[in-house]
């Protein structure tokens, strides 16, 4: 009789203890290039006449909320496998101004989630900026500012490019400081114009480490089309990310990208070749999965199959909305990416 109940009691244990689960709090972290986000009313400022009525492009009301549309589409199903509320926060690029960013996160696919805006006009002679979309229920921001990039005599000396977005905020309990980019393109060659995205990194280098100076364990998120792959010294050099875990020191920063990059996996394509531009890069204190706050646990691209380019010459590329000034109707020329952050909850206990 007493070994029977010993056996019974065993059991029961072992069986409480398997039934032990560790729970998570999710957040999902984006990035989006929204491709030329323009709205249809002329702004004297800036250079924005292809994206008029009587533009080259025939841009008008129709295609803009089209465009509007598709972009809800997209964000709103990003990251919904893993979380319901789809992304806490995300990063946009290529869009003229607010009036744009209140259309999209208005739209019926994402007006519930309540998302609010983060955005500076910059000196881009586009006249096309960086933003930050973010859902309070995840996020509160504290303090924000732009950072001027000054661009290096001989790389598009004469025009300024976007700047910088910091945003620090507070991610349901985490302290953490977010730089969305939107680094000069490679017009006029990738060497040639390669200072100007090295002196973008600097921007962000700069305050990043004015803030590790403070606090050395500080959180901090670097997102955006870079323009440069995760191999280009911008960002092996200038921001010193790395791509292995094991090679990230306290002050370092994370690169998740380069293992898909030289996979041939990218956010863009040019002359059948992968680029990897969209990025985000996180810093050591992300990388602890045994801490109380929120950890890196995965990076993905979102490349659903609505948004590949299925006929022509970009088959297979990001299903664009323009194709020179013929329009294509389709979401972006870019792929947006997204990493998953978890935060540890208390384990629950099933009885069985």
């Amino acid at each position: 009789m007493k070994t029977t109940l010993l056996i019974i009691t065993a059991l029961f244990f072992s069986t409480l203890i398997l039934a032990q689960k560790q729970q998570y709090k999710s957040a999902i972290v984006a990035f989006y290039n929204l491709e030329n986000f323009y709205d249809t009313i002329d702004n004297p400022n800036i250079n924005d006449e292809d994206f008029l009525p009587n533009g080259p492009k025939n841009y008008n009301s129709k295609v803009y909320f089209t465009k509007v549309e598709h972009l809800a589409t997209v964000i709103s199903q990003i990251g919904t496998d893993i979380n319901p509320d789809g992304i806490a926060f995300i990063g946009v690029a290529e869009i003229e101004n607010d009036t744009v960013l209140n259309d999209l996160i208005h739209h019926p696919l994402l007006k519930a989630r309540g998302y609010k805006i983060v955005h500076y006009d910059s000196k881009d002679i586009r006249g096309v900026d960086v933003a930050l979309l973010y859902n309070l229920k995840y996020f509160t921001v504290i303090e924000s500012k732009k950072l001027f990039v000054h661009l290096p005599e001989g790389t598009k000396s004469s025009y300024f490019t976007r700047d910088v977005l910091w945003v620090k905020g507070i991610l349901n309990g985490d302290t953490i400081h977010v730089f969305v980019n939107h680094w000069p393109s490679r017009v006029g060659g990738e060497q040639r114009s390669a200072p100007g995205r090295a002196a973008a990194a600097q921007v962000d280098k700069n305050f990043i480490d004015s803030i590790e100076a403070h606090q050395p364990d500080a959180k901090i998120i670097v997102m955006g089309d870079l323009n440069d792959d995760p191999v280009n010294e911008s960002i092996t050099k200038v921001l010193g990310a790395k791509g292995n875990v094991a090679d990230v020191k306290p002050g370092g920063l994370y690169n998740p990208w380069v293992d898909l990059y030289k996979k041939g996996i990218g956010t863009l394509a040019y002359n059948d070749a992968w680029g990897l531009f969209d990025q985000i890069m996180i810093s050591y204190s992300w990388l602890n999965k045994n801490q109380s706050g929120y950890f890196f646990y995965q990076q993905h691209i979102f490349n659903k199959e609505f948004m590949v380019e299925n006929i022509g010459k970009y088959k297979g590329y990001p299903m664009r909305t323009w194709d020179g000034n013929v329009y294509r109707g389709g979401y972006s020329d870019h792929f947006p990416t997204y990493i998953i952050l978890l935060k540890k909850q208390q384990s629950t206990i099933t009885l069985q």
